[in-house]
């Protein structure tokens, strides 16, 4: 069912389709190696092995299919380990549209830059390093350091806090607050779940990374 949803959302993304579904790591493996698709979304929690090692085994094949991990998994070993298997992205379950679309479209961006080029000059290499969440995209317009830098403290001394408690700890409204946890997501910099309570929709509650 989880994947079904997923396959919908991927197929809402401009410029992208589903080619293949895999329920196990071997899967996987052996359909990467089949359909050779430009993007994999990928799970930590398989029946037979960790999406980490999947990853792994990914790369030392000399296979460099993007990964985005899609997943519950929280564990900041985990996290570090996908990064470091070279993990586009990092998104924690459950997510909505937007959260996987913009990941997606980062994505996108990053892996045509150099499509056609032969020498890429800065603005091609920005253009494929600035999106994959390290700290280094400009902040959306309307958006302050001095804020920015407030609610990224306010992040990094909680566990996890949702917008209204990030406004309460900074001093500005909910809106904005939430418009900086969403930078800091897209950048990689922090993750975001949803949180189910009584009527009306879910609570999002963002932590560091």
């Amino acid at each position: 069912m989880v994947a079904s949803i997923h396959t919908r959302f991927v197929d809402r993304v401009d410029g992208f389709v589903v080619v293949g579904q895999a329920a196990t790591g071997e899967t996987a493996l052996a359909e990467v190696a089949r359909l050779e698709p430009d993007l994999v979304l990928l799970d930590v929690h398989l029946p037979d092995l960790s999406g980490i090692e999947v990853l792994r085994r990914l790369r030392a094949r000399g296979d460099d299919v993007g990964v985005v991990m899609v997943t519950a998994a929280r564990e900041a070993e985990t996290v570090r380990a996908a990064a470091a298997g070279g993990a586009a992205h990092y998104l924690v379950k459950p997510f909505e549209f937007d959260d996987l679309a913009t990941r997606l479209t980062a994505f996108r961006q990053a892996h045509g830059a150099l499509r056609g080029v032969d020498r890429a000059g800065q603005e091609e290499i920005d253009a494929v390093f600035a999106p994959l969440g390290r700290g280094r995209t400009a902040l959306p317009k309307g958006l302050s350091p001095e804020t920015a830098a407030a609610v990224l403290e306010a992040l990094r001394g909680s566990d996890e806090l949702s917008a209204a408690e990030a406004a309460d700890a900074v001093g500005v409204s909910r809106v904005s607050a939430r418009r900086y946890l969403e930078h800091f997501v897209a950048e990689g910099r922090a993750t975001v779940r949803l949180r189910y309570g009584g009527a009306g929709r879910p609570e999002r509650r963002y932590r560091p990374v």
